[in-house]
């Protein structure tokens, strides 16, 4: 039986070439709700809130119990500068991931402790900041030098075009 499948498998593909057709690519699949992240590591998408104000960046993931594993918020500054974040009235463990201009990833406070005040610095040039579920960086193999996709970037030269 699996040879049958694999001789039905060729003529189809013969005919979306055929036909001029083609799949869509996955960069033509870049959305304003997901961020896609690759590295040596392999890639992952997760499905994002966009914060690009400050009174959304000021809100942030506060008060939420709960945030699915795939799920994120991606914070968006009008130009680079100095970030750090905090746990205040943050009641679920992040990672935060800090992000140059290009969607390079320049640093990584993982696990960040729920409720927290210390200041979790992100350094100089930081244009966007990630925050997923506390340590999915670690489990992902996201890391200093990973790259990220998202609509954001498109504004100067992205490492990673959409």
């Amino acid at each position: 039986m699996p040879r049958l499948r694999a001789s039905l498998a060729a003529p189809a593909l013969a005919l979306v070439v055929g036909l001029g057709l083609s799949f869509p690519s996955y960069a033509a699949d870049c959305r304003l709700d997901r961020v896609d992240l690759r590295g040596s590591w392999g890639q992952t998408s997760f499905t994002v809130e966009i914060a690009d104000d400050e009174a959304e960046r000021a809100q942030g993931l506060m008060f939420r119990e709960s945030m699915a594993r795939g799920a994120g918020m991606l914070f968006v500054y009008p130009e680079p500068q100095r970030a750090a974040f905090w746990m205040k009235n943050t009641l679920i463990p992040l990672d935060i991931i800090f992000l140059d201009e290009s969607g390079r990833v320049i640093q990584i406070q993982a696990d960040a402790v729920p409720g927290d005040l210390t200041p979790l610095p992100g350094g100089d040039n930081v244009f966007a900041v990630l925050e997923i579920n506390g340590g999915l960086a670690a489990r992902y193999g996201i890391s200093i030098g990973s790259e990220m996709r998202h609509k954001v970037f498109s504004k100067t030269s992205p490492i990673w075009p959409c």
